[in-house]
């Protein structure tokens, strides 16, 4: 992972190929479980959550398959010499993109937005509790929310570039497997976030406006990696479960 080429790919990237690579030239066989995260992360010199989204790239282009309770493995036939195709975008990156763009967007907002469209997101923030009462599968309450105040700014390169990063979340085979693995472990939009964005824009203040946007995203990353780490316990948990298991039937012989 030191070549030029290597160089251009993201960290993710770089280790989804290798582990490809190694698949290809037989070191990992089919039906063969992968080592763990934390060894992959220390083979590889890089953090487990890296791994994690080198696995979901891996996973959604047909070479491995993770197994609840027992790992990842390689898939009886896996397609190796088929031509990679770029390995898209994750959320970790997604989510900077926007922590960046809508915090400054946001402080904008703050200094146009009418008191229609103020009633407006509080309505929307009123459909984001219904939604996750109810655990409504999807975020479209969310995005009503963060398009909303993109449109505030009355700048339409805001809001293209706005709607598109949301658009991502749904295009972007890697950054859609890893929302839905946060949303299985409990992670859901973040209402008391919302509420300080809406009442920093109530306020007509840009800087808590910028603020609260920028933090609430901020917690958005923390809570990825936390539903990543909690994935990464579930399987490690179950591993130990199905070992305890196997000594206490050897210790029957």
């Amino acid at each position: 992972m030191t070549t030029s080429t290597a160089e251009t790919r993201k960290l993710y990237q770089q280790v989804a190929h290798a582990i490809t690579e190694s698949i290809r030239e037989g070191a990992y066989r089919p039906g063969h479980r992968l080592p763990s995260e934390r060894d992959l992360a220390e083979d590889y010199k890089v953090s487990r959550p890296t791994v994690r989204e080198a696995m979901i790239a891996l996973e959604i282009r047909g070479l491995v398959e993770a197994r609840h309770g027992s790992g990842v493995y390689v898939t009886e036939a896996a397609p190796v010499e088929a031509p990679a195709p770029e390995l898209d975008i994750g959320a970790f990156e997604l989510t900077e993109a926007r922590r960046l763009i809508e915090g400054e967007s946001c402080a904008l907002a703050a200094t146009t937005i009418t008191d229609p469209e103020l009633a407006e997101l509080a309505k929307i923030l009123d459909d984001m509790v219904a939604e996750n009462e109810h655990d409504v599968r999807g975020d479209l309450a969310d995005r009503r929310f963060h398009v909303t105040i993109a449109r505030a700014t009355r700048n339409s390169a805001l809001v293209t570039v706005i709607e598109n990063l949301w658009d991502l979340r749904y295009k972007s085979p890697l950054c859609r497997a890893m929302l839905e693995r946060a949303r299985q472990v409990g992670v859901r939009p973040l209402i008391d976030d919302h509420q300080e964005i809406l009442s920093a824009l109530k306020a007509r203040d840009p800087k808590a406006a910028r603020n609260a946007m920028r933090e609430h995203l901020g917690r958005v990353i923390d809570n990825l990696l936390t539903a990543t780490e909690i994935d990464a316990m579930q399987q490690a948990r179950s591993e130990v479960a199905a070992r305890r298991d196997e000594l206490a039937r050897r210790s029957l012989i």
